[in-house]
């Protein structure tokens, strides 16, 4: 638990965004890593329609990421300003505050979507033939929705508070445990969706408890401290909670887009191609989260450089840590891409035979739907610096956009104009599109600045950046 030597405001930032993007990057592969063996032991030890049934309920496991995001995100952006200006006491009751909500707020939703399962399933896709499976597996992994969201908010803390790399192990340690447990809960055991869903369970809940001792120790500069219910405080937590919602409300939105992919895909595809399309998709769906949370440790790689640079009005750091993590994550893209247009009959059968329909379906499909990786990359960038930045409109706007608008559309439309492929196609068509609308607030941006500095010529160069960056109007407590 011993805390790296990391400085914010003076190291380089090349240097600060290696020191910490290696240990985010391997704490997100393992965090992948955690998903995609469920699906692998799912598809071998249970078998395709099991497949499908943990897709159907996932936009539910993506519902608590989300959550945890969002108040990571938040709670982190406010907490790196006032740590920049020596206001630690602030920082701590930032993030306690938001721990403390976010877990009140998914115990209730937890309970709610536990209570009415069959119906929550039925309204999530769920076919007659996938209900049972999908509702069992829902039942004994959903009441632990809150340790999944802590376990993401809690990542932003303990960076921002110098210990990248035991944040690391919080998910090196909970991805471990869910693949050993995986294997001997299906296989050896024969629990079936019960197996695998407790697997995942206990892996979140030890990982999440990694985090809340670290949090309780006094010797760490971010850690819990006690909450007062006088009626005051509770109008500051109430106001605090709402910026920080603002704030990181982009962060959450980007997982329910994804839970908006697995949605309207699954109805797309049960549509044209039944329950084996279903299955093919899941396979994606399984494999993206490793493409999403490698360009997700990059962003938030550069958030605390950004953010806490922010709060001191350095903008040139801020806008190297952006560029850098921009140009880290295109190149991450672009590899991502080729391998999987390469390689993807083989990635198809980690976790189905060749036997299944699925795998035929899946292997022509792979291909189309990394034709969008590099695309995603620079919007998934994007939209985190506009979060570091108090630029929550854009970065909401961007992820509105790209996650439900042009996606639904894509979805729905492109099936009717180029077939089967047209629902591979969707996703990437939706990345591409949102990647020019960032380009189009790029060049806006810079014709803008180009003209202050014209009438500036005297002044301060390092006054903007691109995009603008608003000086933080609102400093909550």
């Amino acid at each position: 638990m011993e805390r790296d030597n990391i400085d914010f405001k003076n190291m380089d930032i090349a240097a600060l965004f290696r020191k910490l993007l290696l240990p985010t990057v391997l704490g997100m592969i393992f965090s992948a890593l955690f998903v995609i063996t469920d699906g692998i032991f799912v598809g071998k030890g249970i078998g395709s329609d099991a497949l499908a049934a943990v897709n159907i309920v996932a936009p539910l496991w993506l519902f608590s990421t989300g959550v945890g995001l969002m108040f990571g995100v938040g709670a982190s952006v406010v907490a790196s300003i006032h740590l920049s200006h020596g206001k630690v006491k602030a920082a701590r009751i930032n993030i306690t505050q938001s721990i403390v909500i976010s877990s009140l707020l998914l115990i209730t939703t937890s309970t709610l979507f536990c209570f009415f399962a069959p119906q929550v399933v039925h309204l999530l896709g769920g076919s007659e033939r996938l209900t049972p499976l999908a509702v069992e597996y829902m039942l004994w992994f959903v009441p632990f929705s809150v340790f999944t969201a802590l376990l993401n908010s809690g990542m932003f803390f303990l960076r921002l508070d110098g210990s990248p790399n035991f944040a690391m192990m919080c998910n090196v340690v909970a991805a471990v445990l869910n693949i050993i447990l995986d294997y001997l809960f299906i296989f050896p055991f024969g629990w079936g969706m019960f197996g695998a869903a407790i697997a995942s369970a206990v892996g979140t809940t030890v990982g999440a408890l990694m985090i809340i001792i670290y949090l309780s120790r006094r010797k760490c500069s971010l850690r819990f401290y006690p909450v007062k219910l006088s009626r005051k405080s509770m109008q500051l937590t109430r106001r605090n909670i709402g910026y920080m919602c603002h704030l990181g409300s982009s962060a959450f939105l980007c997982e329910v887009a994804i839970a908006c992919m697995m949605f309207v895909g699954n109805i797309v595809f049960i549509h044209y191609l039944k329950e084996e399309g279903v299955a093919a998709f899941s396979i994606a769906c399984y494999f993206f989260p490793i493409i999403f949370m490698v360009y997700n440790a990059i962003a938030q790689s550069a958030q605390p450089i950004i953010s806490y640079n922010h709060g001191l009005h350095k903008e040139t750091r801020v806008r190297r840590a952006y560029l850098l993590a921009l140009k880290t994550a295109i190149c991450c893209g672009a590899a991502f891409a080729l391998i999987t247009i390469l390689f993807s009959p083989e990635i198809v059968s980690m976790f189905i035979d060749r036997s299944y329909p699925a795998y035929e379906i899946a292997s022509k499909g792979l291909p189309l739907y990394a034709t969008g990786f590099i695309f995603f990359a620079a919007n998934i960038v994007s939209i985190g610096y506009f979060q570091s930045v108090e630029r929550a409109r854009y970065a909401t706007i961007i992820t509105l956009l790209r996650g439900f608008v042009l996606l639904t559309a894509c979805f729905f439309g492109l099936p009717l104009l180029l077939g089967n492929s047209g629902i591979w196609l969707a996703t990437p068509l939706a990345e591409l599109l949102t990647t020019l609308f960032i380009l189009i607030i790029y060049i806006r941006a810079k014709r803008k600045r180009e003209k202050n500095i014209v009438s500036l010529q005297h002044g301060n160069n390092d006054k903007e950046i691109l995009p603008k960056i608003q000086t933080p109007g609102r400093k909550p407590a």
